[in-house]
């Protein structure tokens, strides 16, 4: 009787590949996440570049920038993703604080939780730093 050749994975080759696909997965998850979470700042970004662009032309129209959200056509009170909410406050006769913080899952973002806009006579200072803007 002849005998018939197997054709398959034996089951320590089968836990050596389970094995090496588990310690990829533990080095690759850090960094894809951290990457995952610097690509969703820009959403904050945009929203407050946007408000920005709005208040300079709200400024143009009525001489002072506005003091609430509401006022502001075009700019929504969550940012495009929903991942930030925006606020934001007068801080003197021709300055403003726009803040974007951070909404569900990128609350995890704890370096740049919050994504401030300080503007004053038209002249932008970005915070906490620019590695939460991504520069």
């Amino acid at each position: 009787m002849a005998r018939t050749a197997c054709h398959g994975f034996t089951l320590v080759e089968c836990l050596t590949v389970c094995a090496m696909v588990a310690v990829l997965a533990t080095v690759a998850w850090p960094a894809w996440h951290g990457h995952s979470l610097r690509a969703a700042r820009l959403d904050a970004v945009a929203a407050l570049t946007q408000l920005q662009t709005v208040q300079e032309s709200y400024r143009s129209l009525h001489g002072l920038y506005a003091a609430d959200l509401s006022v502001l056509h075009g700019v929504a009170p969550v940012s495009n993703q929903g991942r930030y909410t925006l606020a934001l406050e007068r801080t003197g006769p021709e300055s403003y604080r726009a803040t974007a913080l951070a909404q569900g899952p990128q609350t995890v973002d704890r370096e740049c939780s919050a994504l401030t806009l300080d503007v004053n006579l038209g002249f932008a200072t970005p915070g906490p730093g620019p590695q939460c803007w991504n520069r």
